[in-house]
Formats: structure tokens, sequence, C-alpha cells
């Protein structure tokens, strides 16, 4: 449903979105689907990410209201860190070479560089550098469900997760999308979509030109999950606006969005789901 008016301006009230993002680095500016509320000055971060150069640039670019930590995020043991020829895909875990290699164009951007011994923290260990927040944001090359299982107290204020999960071992031993859903549902969330979707054809075929271009096989995706909307009245009334602003303003999920702002009227006594739903009657 194609929306053009921001909530923000709809609901006339300041907010703050607070963003942990793990997996903070050399990411396209374009690719962070927060842009739109980040331009707005509607979201403050904290990140993650083990490459202290890129900590010092992405410091450099957004501070203050952004803040980089140059930490390796995970179980809180000391890991095998796999080095490759890209920085996006180093990972706490070993790359899959004999099935990346059946792809086009994977194997040649997760090749084997070297390994290094890195101690990992738990996030559940690092809340009084990261405060109270609304979204987790994962993308950590198949240790998401490290990181989860690292974070249940943190996961208990939080609203939403978005997060990378691979349905095929890109990396050996790599938990999968069943692993992460079966986890993230026990701890009170429910699948809300899929925001992109990504894949590779088999070698030799190939789309037209592209490598990158999938053609049957999904291999990875980037998912969303949400609080599980019957205990919205649980909610804290501002984390449900700022919620609803994320639902409203990232992935159009206007009847998500309208379901917490009903939950922050019971709440609050406001008309914010009547003002909502009768301006989307105006697109």
């Amino acid at each position: 449903m194609a929306i053009d008016f921001s909530l923000l301006d709809l609901l006339g009230i300041p907010l703050e979105i607070r963003v942990v993002e793990v997996g903070a680095g050399f990411n396209a500016a374009d690719d962070d689907p927060f842009s739109c509320l980040v331009s707005r000055g509607a979201v403050s971060v904290v990140g993650f990410e083990p490459a202290q150069s890129e900590c010092d640039r992405l410091n450099a670019l957004h501070a203050p209201r952004h803040r980089f930590l140059p930490y390796y995020i995970g179980d809180g043991t000391r890991r095998t860190f796999h080095v490759t020829n890209q920085p996006t895909t180093c990972s706490l875990y070993e790359p899959n070479t004999p099935l990346l290699e059946k792809f086009q164009n994977l194997a040649e951007l997760v090749t084997p560089v070297s390994t290094e011994m890195v101690q990992t923290h738990r996030l559940d260990d690092l809340l009084d550098l990261i405060g109270d927040a609304d979204c987790i944001k994962l993308d950590v090359q198949g240790a998401e469900l490290d990181v989860l299982r690292g974070a249940e107290k943190l996961l208990a204020g939080i609203t939403l997760v978005y997060s990378e999960v691979e349905f095929v071992p890109l990396y050996k031993d790599q938990p999968l999308f069943g692993d992460v859903d079966a986890f993230l549902r026990s701890q009170g969330f429910q699948f809300h979509r899929i925001h992109s979707l990504a894949g590779r054809a088999i070698k030799p075929f190939k789309v037209g030109n592209n490598l990158n271009a999938q053609l049957s096989q999904m291999l990875w995706a980037n998912v969303l999950y949400v609080r599980d909307f019957l205990s919205f009245d649980q909610v804290p009334p501002p984390k449900l606006l700022r919620l609803a602003c994320m639902l409203h303003e990232f992935c159009g999920s206007v009847d998500l969005a309208y379901l917490a702002l009903q939950s922050c009227d019971r709440a609050l006594g406001t008309d914010y789901a009547a003002r909502y739903i009768e301006r989307i009657g105006r697109e």
C-alpha cells in the first residue's frame, strides 16, 4: 500500500526511536531501512562493529546522536573469527565454501583469508552502554541466534526485530531461519514479513548478465518480527507510538501500525488511531 505522508507529522509529538544495531559497519546508506526516520532526527543508534576504523568513521559521521563501539557481539565466549576478502562477509562461523561454490558470485565474495581468536560480548552484559531500546537490527553473517540468545533481557523491551536470516548454511553449522524463528517466538515475538529477499543462480545458469540475480534458490532475507500484537495492551504507550512509526515509515505496515495506535489510545485516551485511519482513507 503506497503511503505518502509521515506518521511523525500526524502525531505531532517528538519521538526518539532507539535502535541497537549489531553489524553496523560497511553498509551502504541506501541499505538502511531507518534512513527516512534518521533524516527526521527521530532515531538514535547504539551500534556494534568489530572494526575500530569503521567505528571511528561512523562516529565521525553520526555523532552525537549515534554511537558505535568496536565489540564482537555473540554468546560471551572466546570464538574464532573468520576473516574473508570482503568486510561484509566476515563471520564467527566458517564459510561453507563447497556450498558457496555452487552459486554465481558467492564464493568470490566469501573467500577465507585468515582467522583470529576474539572475545565476544553478550548484549545483556552491555545494558549499561545500551540503555532501553525499541528495535534491534542484526547483520552478522550467520551469528544471529548467538546474538539473540545473549540478549533476552534487552529483548524484553524490544518491539521490533529486523534481522538478516539464512535459509541454507552459507556458513558451516550456522543456525538457520527456522532456529531464529523458534527462538523469537519463544520470546513473545511474531513473524511479520520479509522485508527483502536474495538468492543466486546455481552455476552455470545466469539471469541475463547479472551474476547476483536470484533464479530459483532463495538463500537469505531480511525479516521483521514484532512483539505479539495480542499483547500490545501490555506494552507502554510511548513504545507503541515508536513502533507504529517504524511500521508506517519504512515498511508501510499500516494495519499493524493501526493496532499499535489503538492500544495506545486505550491507555492514554487519545485519538491517534482514528486520525490515522482517516488520513489513510484520503490516500
